[in-house]
Order: C-alpha cells, then structure tokens, then sequence
C-alpha cells in the first residue's frame, strides 16, 4: 500500500441538513459505527466540537457546540467532520482505510496499466473498488479481485474491462 501520511485529514462524516431549530444537525457517517465517530470529541483540526451524536435512520443527529441554531445548522451542510489520519485505530493487516486506497495506482496481473483507484462502494453484498483509467473511462472490480498491499495494486485480468 503507498505510504501513509499521519497528517492526512481523514472524513468521518459529513453534515447534511438541520434537524429541528435548535441547531441539531443531520450526518451521513462514512465510518463504520456510530461508535467510531462517538470516539472523537474534536473534528476540523479544532474548530468543531462534537458535544452528543445519536442514531437516525438516514444515518445520526449530532449537536456540534460550535452550531447554535437552524440557520448555523443548514449554512454547515456539506462541512465535512474530520479527524487526522494518525487519531485512527490500528488496522489488522488485511484491512485498510479507504483514504489510504483511493488514488492508489492499479495495473493488472499480467502487467497493463489500468488507472488508479476513485472509490469504493459498499453494497452490502461485498465492497466494489472503482478504477478509473487514465482516459477517464471507469470500470467497478469486487474488492476481492484486487491486492492492494503494495503500490501499484494488482488486479486479477479477469475482472479487466
């Protein structure tokens, strides 16, 4: 995998509307477990501060100190919660962050230059890894199909578009 950069801002999650008039925001979490993001008290490099977070059906209702009222709440959507790369948990060796994937360089098992990593989706049936070539053409792969433990990853030439 490439090299990990400690200070690299890491997304938890994103707000994205009011909830209520009391200044109560809406998020779509990108981390796994609400407890994931319940861990961290401090987002933004400081300038916002998490004071309560709880389950919602489209994702978690947070009051943020800094956010007072309904006119602060929808005026942040969009401001993404973030955390240094280095404020994460340890991962097992066959796990990774998406942060440290995405733009990751992918060539094919039998040595073809494929692009490299734009995202990844969680269907619920097994991750998908999007690669994107270099004429802007993209092409999904299941996650399984693809080693990332080195830079560039490998992609098994079956799954090749």
């Amino acid at each position: 995998m490439a090299e990990v950069d400690p200070d690299t801002s890491v997304p938890l999650a994103v707000i994205i509307g009011a909830h209520g008039v009391t200044g109560e925001v809406r998020l779509k979490l990108f981390c796994e477990t609400l407890d994931s993001l319940k861990q961290h008290k401090s987002f933004n490099g400081g300038k916002l501060t998490l004071k309560s977070v709880k389950p919602h059906k489209m994702g978690a209702i947070a009051r943020i100190a800094e956010i007072t009222d309904r006119n602060g709440a929808e005026a942040a959507r969009g401001t993404e919660l973030t955390v240094p790369r280095a404020a994460l948990p340890p991962l097992d060796e066959d796990e990774f962050y998406h942060i440290d994937v995405i733009g990751l360089r992918c060539v094919s098992d039998n040595g073809e230059e494929l692009g490299k990593i734009f995202a990844i989706y969680e269907f619920g049936a097994g991750d998908v890894i999007e690669i994107e070539r270099a004429s802007g053409k993209k092409f999904m792969v299941p996650v399984g199909a693809i080693d990332m433990r080195n830079d560039p990853a490998i992609v098994l030439s079956d799954f090749v578009e």
